[in-house]
C-alpha cells in the first residue's frame, strides 16, 4: 500500500491528498515514524484534507500543528474535511469586530 497522504506534525488531526483518492481506498500515512491506515468515507481531492481521528464537533482542525477552524458537526475518521464541515474566523468578513 502507498502512502497517499501527508501529516506534518504528529498532533495535526487532519491529513492532505497528495493525488485524488476514491471512497473506499485505504491510505497509509506515516504520522512521525507510526504508520496508520484511514479508510476514506468519501473522495477527497488533490490537496484538500481528510480526518485521521474522530473531531468532536466544536472541535479545532488542527493542521501543521496549527488551529485551521473549528468542525460544525461530528467528523469521523476517514471524512473529508472542508467547507461543508469547518468554520474558519480567519479572512471571514461576516463577524463583527469589537473594538
Amino acid at each position: 500500500m502507498l502512502k497517499f497522504a501527508v501529516i506534518a506534525n504528529e498532533n495535526d488531526n487532519v491529513a492532505t491528498a497528495v493525488k485524488n483518492l476514491k471512497k473506499g481506498e485505504k491510505v497509509l500515512i506515516d504520522v512521525f515514524g507510526k504508520e496508520i491506515q484511514i479508510v476514506l468515507n468519501g473522495d477527497i481531492p488533490f490537496g484538500h484534507k481528510f480526518a485521521v481521528k474522530d473531531i468532536a464537533k466544536g472541535r479545532e482542525i488542527i493542521k501543521y500543528k496549527e488551529s485551521i477552524g473549528q468542525a460544525t458537526q461530528d467528523i469521523k475518521s476517514g471524512d473529508y474535511v472542508h467547507v461543508h464541515n469547518v468554520v474558519s474566523e480567519r479572512g471571514r468578513g461576516d463577524l463583527e469586530v469589537s473594538k
